[in-house]
């Protein structure tokens, strides 16, 4: 966990309780900027403290989560056109090179292990997606798209959790969302197609974040003992799906 929240009345804290990409930054900066651009679609920010922590407003809403209705997807569409509609002046940019060394190095060590794993591990590294560094398409980039971070009131959908957001690739961040595994029940499809992505660019998107949740959840992942058996094989198939396009 990198924060810990706490609720009173119409504010919520979020004290944070790791910060190495400087996220209380980045946090603010994002909701500064949304909120007065785009009021109502983000909590707006009270105040930053130095401890750190950030108070903000309290959003309506349910987190998504399972298999979304094509009425959510097309709120979640809604919220999403509207955050991109933003400039994302002053923004941090999100370090993707930093993303592609660590999903490197953690495929590389996953290449060590035996089956299917090891198997994806070694075709990702041996047709690793090109360079998406370069932002072709600026937007305001929420970073982390888990589902339970867009918050539904049967109407419309509004957006939360900012400590990962920066200037970032309409592209990538479309993928990162297609690709989270908070996402698999549903058909993404639709959203796809509303938004019109490049398919080549978009394929290598999906593939690096596909090898990237495979390192999360795979052996020896920060993240392999929060999911049922089979999740990290079947994410193996996955990504021998995407490199094989």
């Amino acid at each position: 966990m990198t924060h810990k929240v706490a609720v009173t009345g119409r504010t919520l804290t979020k004290h944070y309780t790791s910060w190495s990409r400087n996220e209380p930054a980045r946090e603010w900066a994002a909701l500064t900027l949304l909120s007065q651009e785009t009021p109502g679609l983000v909590p707006r920010p009270l105040t930053l403290s130095t401890d750190p922590s950030l108070t903000m407003t309290v959003v309506p809403g349910r987190p998504l989560s399972g298999s979304l209705t094509a009425s959510m997807q097309t709120a979640l569409g809604d919220a999403l056109d509207t955050l991109w509609s933003v400039p994302p002046t002053g923004l941090a940019p999100i370090d993707l090179s930093a993303l592609v060394s660590r999903t490197r190095a953690g495929l590389t060590a996953l290449c060590d292990g035996d089956g299917v794993i090891a198997e994806a591990a070694h075709s990702w590294l041996d047709n690793e997606p090109p360079d998406l560094t370069v932002v072709l398409d600026p937007v305001v980039a929420h970073g982390d798209p888990n589902l339970s971070n867009y918050l539904w009131d049967g109407t419309r959908v509004r957006i939360v959790d900012f400590e990962d957001a920066g200037l970032g690739d309409r592209t990538v961040e479309i993928a990162n969302l297609v690709e989270h595994l908070a996402g698999r029940e549903t058909d993404w499809t639709s959203l796809v197609r509303r938004f019109a992505v490049e398919p080549e660019r978009f394929r290598a998107a999906r593939c690096l974040w596909s090898g990237f949740w495979l390192t999360l959840i795979g052996p020896g992942g920060p993240s392999a003992d929060r999911n049922p058996p089979g999740t990290a094989e079947a994410q193996a198939e996955r990504v021998l799906r995407l490199v094989a396009g």
